[in-house]
């Protein structure tokens, strides 16, 4: 009888110690669980510290916004100007408290008069809307004009119910003075000495120093292009609103440019806010046509401020992404109201441009190993 054949066995398959390589569950260690808790209750921490001192720190946010945006200024001057850093920064401040102060002496009595006297007129001006047709048609079916002369007799009671008694006027007052004190001192400190704060920081990053000190040029000329930038486009739009209000025959155009010209500070939709309250205005001089003409400026003028004047200001400084700056302004807007309207864009932009760094720093490594 012959042998049966002897039929090879194959060697097993050799594991794979690439990617596919397969990995067991161990029980983690004692020191592991121990990091792991601690990391987890230092955050908690940390997150109920900054809650409690969320006013503190939004102060602090401010006054690293003033300072960011008032820090291009001084350094112009500081180098073309043979004084010290500290004096320009005080002179600074005196300058913007000189405007503030003209502005309150020669705008604000005229403000205060026009808004009496709007209040005052507005039953005379419901009366002139019912001349035109087809606002008359649709205030019979509405009644839109007794509904105006009711709020307006309600008007003056509603501003000082609003306002509350002299007491506690006083005492809001003295307390954003308190905090407008401390924001401009903060400011101060980072202006004079900012860049020593930053070297300080700069040297504790080791090997990725030059890395970061490039960030940090970056975010703070998109945060300093953007403030006074917008505070730029903020008065050119207030000019021109003025020059046509005042073309029109509108009454209170300096007040309502000045209205126009705040609105233009927020981003998105504060241009359009500030066009409707002052084309509710233009509709007492002669609707329909002045406000359809208002209407066509403010179309032509946004086109205009979106289109060449924002580029022209910022240039590239703030190459936000259309949906990020959506989202951005509703939750500024949310937590901080017009404030963090204000902050949501530049604040965008720091952020972008962390994270742009962050993945093209991640991809280089994988990219050389190709």
């Amino acid at each position: 009888m012959s042998a049966a054949p002897h039929l090879p066995v194959p060697d097993p398959e050799p594991l794979d110690s690439g990617d596919n390589a397969p990995f067991r569950l161990v029980d983690p260690s004692f020191r592991g669980v121990v990091r792991l808790i601690a990391i987890v209750v230092l955050c908690a921490i940390a997150l109920y510290l900054l809650w409690q001192l969320r006013a503190v720190v939004r102060l602090e946010a401010i006054a690293l916004f003033v300072a960011l945006a008032l820090n291009p200024v001084v350094d112009a001057l500081d180098k073309r100007v043979p004084i010290k850093r500290a004096p320009i920064i005080l002179g600074l401040y005196v300058a913007l408290l000189a405007v503030v102060v003209v502005i309150g002496v020669l705008v604000a009595p005229t403000m205060v008069k026009q808004v009496e006297q709007l209040s005052h007129d507005a039953p005379h001006y419901a009366q002139e809307l019912r001349r035109n047709a087809t606002f008359r048609r649709y205030d019979d079916r509405y009644g839109i004009t007794p509904k105006l002369e009711q709020q307006a007799r309600r008007l003056p009671s509603s501003l000082a119910k609003e306002t509350g008694s002299l007491q506690q006027v006083t005492v809001k007052a003295f307390g954003v003075v308190g905090q407008l004190v401390t924001v401009l001192s903060i400011a101060f400190l980072l202006m004079l000495r900012g860049r020593d704060y930053v070297n300080m920081a700069l040297r504790l990053a080791g090997h990725n120093e030059a890395r970061y000190r490039r960030l940090v040029v970056q975010i703070n000329r998109a945060v300093a292009g953007y403030m006074l930038g917008n505070i730029a486009i903020s008065a050119l739009a207030t000019l021109a609103s003025w020059i046509v209000l005042s073309l029109l025959g509108v009454p209170y155009a300096v007040s309502l440019a000045i209205v126009v010209g705040f609105f233009d500070l927020i981003p998105m939709v504060g241009a359009t806010l500030g066009a409707i309250i002052a084309g509710l205005a233009t509709a007492t001089v002669g609707f329909p046509e002045t406000t359809i003409i208002w209407v066509a400026f403010v179309i032509v003028y946004q086109w205009f401020e979106n289109y060449l004047v924002q580029p022209l200001v910022y240039g590239r400084t703030l190459s936000v992404n259309p949906l990020v700056t959506i989202v951005a302004v509703l939750a500024g807007s949310s937590l901080l109201g017009i404030l963090g309207a204000l902050l949501a864009i530049p604040v965008a932009a720091g952020v972008q441009i962390l994270l742009s760094d962050w993945w093209a720093n991640r991809r280089a490594p994988t990219a050389a190993t190709l």
